[in-house]
């Protein structure tokens, strides 16, 4: 059977790496396991726990010691801290289909329609379809992250708590590219509650082979009991670019913590209960009517890039993806290297210039072979996809392109598509 890459629908890992112990760092793990769970006595400036301070090195390598020492370790810890920010998501959303009637091309012939009439085009329906995911709160007056693919399309989003309370939330914003979306809690019996935020690690600071935990809500079953299923794994890779489907999945951390349907948009958090990514895609060969199952491969967007994206969307509502780079890439073959008289089959060069673009404004020219994007080096053509196709409009993107001998750095602007 054949392995395929899939968009799942919520999930989240933690991960962790045998350390060296130190009565220094044994005392640092204390004061955080002692640290108070109760948020109630935050102000209201500390009402978003995007602003917490990331625990420190050092606390975190206590944690990752701790994990072997006893049942009750980091790890149960991190999950007692983080499940009451889990939320199950479970959308309404409207698709529209097209019928063709295959009948339509003989009967509105002219001959044929004047005792028949003319059969009408083809006609468009819509169907509510019912769909669910994952999400976890980001601040404590009821912001909730999760994937564009989850809710970015809902006509109706009703959020459950593991309390058991059920919530409507409104999508405040969504991006296709990035698969972020943020929602927000606005309900009547809502009002007045604080809700309990989880808090962002730096994802650039993450070790392979650290323990990870992953939460969320796999084929629903969220709402047998309101709680959310608990994955263990270690982080197994980072910095994994991939383009599917119009989306761009930029310096995704790998996990082989399990994640299966219904785990979208879920926290994966690092074994001090901070987020470090939101687990979003899986590989798998495991697959039926209900779903797709986890074999130990799967893909969640840094916490970073997740911020960013929050941020943007919490200010605009959306970003505007909507430009025209003026250029096409292709990857080096043997033909390419040749004419080009390349010593090594490797690289990626221009192929064409759009007339007027700012690509050709700028001194592009086909055979120019990419270098580099940004300061990160380009070796295949999906590295050049990754970084423009994430662009937005207007934004300037530093290019450095080898011309035959010479070197040299150019600026491409993503121009806005004409309305």
């Amino acid at each position: 059977m054949k392995s395929k890459l899939l968009i799942i629908t919520a999930f989240v890992a933690v991960s962790g790496a045998a350390l060296y112990s130190s009565s220094a760092l044994q005392s640092r793990f204390s004061a955080f396991v002692n640290r108070s769970d109760n948020t109630s006595s935050k102000t209201e400036n500390e009402a978003s726990s995007t602003d917490t301070k990331p625990a420190s090195a050092e606390e975190l390598q206590a944690a990752q010691q701790d994990i072997t020492n006893s049942r009750r370790n980091a790890i149960t810890r991190a999950v007692s801290q983080c499940s009451p920010s889990i939320v199950g998501i479970n959308v309404v959303e409207v698709r529209e289909y097209q019928v063709h009637d295959p009948f339509a091309g003989f009967f509105n012939d002219p001959f044929f329609g004047q005792y028949f009439g003319q059969r009408a085009q083809p006609q468009t329906y819509r169907q509510e379809v019912a769909g669910l995911g994952s999400g976890f709160l980001v601040s404590q007056d009821g912001y909730i992250l999760t994937n564009d693919h989850v809710a970015g399309h809902a006509s109706k989003i009703v959020v459950t708590l593991t309390s058991g309370e059920k919530y409507n939330a409104k999508l405040i914003g969504t991006d296709r590219t990035s698969d972020v979306a943020l929602l927000k809690i606005e309900d009547e019996s809502a009002k007045g509650i604080t809700f309990p935020a989880l808090r962002f690690a730096n994802s650039e600071d993450i070790v392979i082979g650290e323990w990870v935990i992953a939460l969320g809500n796999p084929f629903g079953l969220f709402d047998v009991n309101a709680k959310p299923t608990i994955t263990v794994g270690v982080v197994s890779n980072s910095g994994v670019n991939m383009v599917q489907e119009g989306r761009v999945y930029r310096g995704m951390i790998q996990t082989d913590a399990a994640i299966s349907s219904g785990n979208s948009g879920g926290p994966l958090v690092n074994s001090l209960g901070e987020v470090i990514a939101m687990n979003t895609i899986i590989y798998s060969t495991a697959q039926n009517g209900s779903g797709a199952g986890s074999i130990g491969i799967g893909f969640a967007i840094p916490a970073n890039r997740v911020r960013k994206i929050m941020d943007l969307l919490k200010r605009d509502g959306s970003i505007n993806r909507d430009f025209n780079a003026g250029l096409r890439v292709q990857q080096v073959d043997e033909r390419i290297a040749k004419y080009l008289d390349l010593k090594k089959v490797q690289g990626v060069v221009i192929s064409e210039i759009a007339y007027g673009s700012t690509a050709e404004k700028a001194g592009f020219e086909p055979g120019d072979m990419i270098v580099e994007i940004e300061g990160q080096k380009i070796r295949r053509e999906n590295d050049v996809l990754t970084v423009i196709n994430d662009g937005i409009a207007g934004q300037k993107l530093s290019l450095t392109i080898q011309r035959g001998d010479k070197t040299m750095t150019k600026q491409l602007t993503l121009e806005p598509r004409k309305k």
